[in-house]
């Protein structure tokens, strides 16, 4: 079966029209026939090659809706015509202690969709059968592909640290992950407090959720959230304040979550930790069982990430919008 994709050709080239042979169907696999494919940061990490493990021809994409057009032999609970979401993992090992645990995303054999492999930007992807999660009927199937990567980043901090509706969450950054942040923190019951350097977001942060808005040069403003916050989710990708702001601003026991890569090493005392009994952690997307409850809370509640649009043959385009730090704040691109 032949698939018709996008492709980088080489390191920081443009996305080319390319198309590939798919051989034979393997026991646990499925094959989508993709309606839309979201477009993240991390795709254009990999086409740039910024973490030099990248083979080309390339064909990026990791946020992907469609129906199943074909299962293999041995696929016992996925079936043709069922629409289904992928995230940036396409196939686990399913025998070691992680994927017996639903850590499936921690397994060290995970295979990652567009690495050694081809992605989503395309109109046909196939991957494993546990990497094919089904989407409610109730969500919108042009606007879930970000919930993919983007939406489980952030939602799976709270199932892995059993957060509770009445602790008080501080999101910072309000960009493509923050915006989900805030919507799954509301959601959960929890008093959410936004953290921006943009005094133009401010509004659109409270209408996302946020009961509280505070301006991240604003130091006056960060002291004052001394002993605020059960858990901090740090959703940037740089700060270039003091950490004992955020350290600070933690409860006894409260934790800094990372979701996103730093561009810098983190200067943070032990004396920070040590006096409230505190935590540094981070964790990459989720399992497909978390991903599952994260699409049947999103379907529940009705939670969307806010999106753009583009032509899949507009992939150049979409690249640029999102290079340009203008989107507002996903984009998706059609089949």
């Amino acid at each position: 079966m032949k698939v018709k994709a996008y492709a980088a050709l080489k390191e920081k080239g443009v996305l080319e029209p390319f198309e590939y042979e798919l051989g034979s169907i393997g026991h646990d696999e499925v094959d989508i026939e993709i309606e839309n494919c979201g477009l993240c940061y991390s795709d254009v990490h990999y086409i740039d090659n910024d973490f030099s493990n990248n083979e080309y021809p390339f064909v990026p994409g990791h946020e992907v809706i469609g129906k199943i057009t074909a299962i293999g032999d041995q696929v016992k609970d996925r079936h043709v015509g069922q629409r289904v979401g992928v995230g940036f993992q396409a196939g686990y090992c399913k025998t070691c202690e992680c994927c017996y645990s639903g850590d499936h995303n921690l397994c060290e054999d995970r295979v990652a969709i567009f690495v050694g492999r081809n992605g989503g930007f395309a109109d046909k992807v196939r991957v494993q059968d546990l990497s094919a999660i089904p989407v409610p009927d109730g969500l919108d199937p042009r606007t879930a592909g970000p919930l993919m990567c983007g939406g489980i980043t952030v939602f799976n901090p709270f199932v892995q640290y059993d957060i509770k509706p009445t602790d008080k969450i501080a999101i910072f950054g309000i960009g493509g992950l923050g915006h989900m942040a805030i919507k799954f923190a509301k959601a959960w019951g929890c008093e959410v407090t936004a953290i921006t350097g943009s005094e133009s977001k401010i509004e659109e942060a409270k209408s996302y959720g946020a009961h509280r808005v505070v301006i991240s040069d604003d130091i006056d403003a960060l002291k004052k959230l001394k002993r605020s916050f059960d858990y901090i989710f740090f959703t940037g990708h740089a700060f270039k304040g003091k950490w004992s702001l955020f350290m600070n601003a933690l409860r006894p026991k409260g934790r800094l979550h990372f979701l996103g890569l730093l561009s810098e090493p983190l200067n943070i005392s032990m004396f920070n930790l040590l006096r409230g009994q505190n935590s540094i952690s981070a964790s990459p997307v989720g399992g497909p069982e978390a991903m599952k409850r994260m699409l049947d809370f999103c379907n529940l509640h009705s939670i969307t990430p806010e999106v753009e649009f583009f032509k899949m043959s507009e992939i150049n385009k979409a690249i640029e919008r999102l290079k340009s730090g203008e989107a507002r704040y996903r984009l998706v691109l059609e089949n």
